[in-house]
């Protein structure tokens, strides 16, 4: 039996890993910027619009918790190798990215090197929650 203030339990996961090295506000801007790509790809984690009781319209969010990770650069680039082995829906920042002013300077910065190169501060990834257990292998919850 199932009441309505039950736990929802998700089968899938959203989770973002950072680089251990980044600054406070390098963080929360890598976050926003991974987690924004997932609503296009995977329309799935978008829940509703929200209204407050005024009726006052807000835009919808995803309808899970993003849990967000630390690790370090060697558990990044590990991570990034087993979410594209899953073929998992993933977005990536790289350091290059933080000299950049625009979206199209961004996804040059990122065309111009090659995968297994690429100086990862931040990856986020969404699938089956073991699957991306196993991206996130040695990786910590972000304090």
């Amino acid at each position: 039996m199932t009441t309505d203030n039950a736990p929802v339990r998700f089968d899938t996961k959203i989770a973002v890993l950072l680089r251990e090295d980044l600054e406070t506000w390098q963080r929360l801007n890598v976050t926003a910027f991974l987690v924004s790509g997932l609503g296009p790809e995977v329309p799935e984690v978008i829940g509703e619009p929200y209204a407050d009781a005024d009726g006052t319209a807000y835009l919808p969010m995803f309808r899970q918790p993003v849990l967000v990770f630390e690790g370090t650069k060697e558990t990044l680039t590990a991570a990034h190798g087993r979410a594209l082995s899953r073929s998992l829906p993933r977005s990536v920042f790289t350091s290059d990215l933080f000299a950049t002013g625009n979206d199209r300077d961004n996804r040059a910065a990122v065309r111009a090197v090659a995968k297994d190169r690429l100086d990862l501060v931040g990856l986020a990834v969404y699938g089956p929650r073991n699957g991306v257990d196993k991206v996130l292998k040695g990786a910590r919850m972000h304090p």
